[in-house]
């Protein structure tokens, strides 16, 4: 157990259990990308360790960029999305795999999808390390999944509740 401001959690996913399924995505990418060298983009603040991790993994040749995105107020998700750091580099062509650290709600994957629409890009990827399909309301298909989980609050390995948990390197569920 941990305690994290007013919250208790209590362990749910293992290092050993994401690792897995990071490996399990980079090999997926890796058979995908083959002969092109695709456009990493990592949603902060989540999704830090996740892209960190997956480029050890990858074996291809790629470029890494990162934007940045806020949805969350304490341990709901809000649908007020706004973009707050954009991408500089033109992507007109390009394949980009957008990664993120959990999908719910499918909010941020739609926004996502919008500007890279609007960037011409060639392909565009959804990856993401957690999916929460009870949570997802959108018909946007998410290409890469590592672990799908409950409809849950969780913390950890990227992943925090105001602030605090992001550095852990496992996953904790919110104590019933």
């Amino acid at each position: 157990m941990i305690h994290l401001h007013d919250k208790t959690f209590e362990p749910f996913i293992s290092s050993e259990e994401i690792d897995f399924a990071i490996k399990n995505m980079a090999k997926q990418m890796d058979d995908d990308f083959f002969d092109e060298v695709p456009v990493f983009i990592g949603v902060l603040n989540g999704a830090f360790m996740v892209l960190s991790d997956l480029m050890k993994q990858y074996r291809g040749m790629c470029e890494v960029s990162f934007v940045k995105m806020a949805s969350y107020e304490g341990t709901q998700s809000s649908n007020n999305m706004k973009q707050l750091i954009g991408l500089n580099q033109d992507l007109e062509g390009r394949t980009v795999v957008v990664v993120e650290d959990i999908v719910d709600t499918g909010n941020t994957v739609e926004e996502l999808k919008a500007i890279f629409k609007e960037k011409k890009v060639k392909h565009l990827k959804i990856a993401t390390l957690f999916f929460k399909p009870e949570a997802y309301k959108k018909d946007i298909k998410l290409d890469y999944i590592g672990i799908r989980i409950p409809n849950k609050f969780i913390v950890g390995y990227g992943l925090d509740y105001d602030g605090l948990g992001r550095n852990l390197p496992d996953i904790y569920q919110l104590a019933q």
